[in-house]
């Protein structure tokens, strides 16, 4: 972090607005499109956003350097998405995976994709996916998070982190594969 940052934040801890608007200003535009991609409504996503940001400035004393502040912020962001979800009633199922260990373990699967196909068609077809895979899938693949982390996240296993992976990798691969093949006729 450079030191002009680590003032803003300084400022901010000491509760001056100006320092906090000019964070926002930084970072609204961003934490929008994250929260866009968890709440379909726009309304709900510029509330998520700025309810996150309301947490994140009421809890900035507890910010470290360890990570940068828009990093930190992406968390509290997406985990205000994940409430709004939760407060849906969304069910992520806990999966007996005893007998699907040995299936779940795709660390190294391949995600490529047909290069015909676009990022705005990959996109769509992960809206497509039911709530429990989608977020799993854009928590591992947009977000860059691991299995561990999503089970945090989301409070699941591991195992059912890495079950909702694969399974959403599969519909996911399916509404690709129906998409390239209508464009191609």
């Amino acid at each position: 972090m450079f030191k002009k940052d680590r003032t803003i934040i300084d400022r901010c801890i000491k509760g001056d607005q100006k320092a906090m608007m000019h964070l926002y200003d930084t970072y609204c535009k961003a934490m929008f499109v994250i929260a866009s991609r968890y709440l379909k409504k726009e309304e709900d996503a510029k509330d998520a956003m700025q309810e996150g940001f309301l947490k994140a400035f009421i809890n900035i004393e507890n910010y470290t350097n360890d990570y940068s502040f828009g990093t930190w912020l992406k968390r509290i962001v997406i985990n205000q998405c994940l409430d709004a979800l939760r407060k849906r009633q969304l069910n992520l199922v806990e999966v007996d995976a005893g007998h699907l260990e040995s299936i779940c373990d795709d660390v190294n699967e391949d995600w490529s994709v047909d290069g015909a196909i676009s990022k705005e068609t990959i996109l769509n077809a992960i809206e497509k996916l039911t709530d429990k895979y989608k977020l799993v899938v854009q928590l591992y693949l947009i977000e860059g998070y691991d299995h561990i982390e999503i089970s945090q996240i989301l409070g699941i296993p591991i195992k059912t982190s890495r079950t909702h992976l694969r399974r959403g990798r599969m519909h996911l691969k399916e509404y690709l594969k129906q998409e390239y093949h209508e464009k191609r006729h």
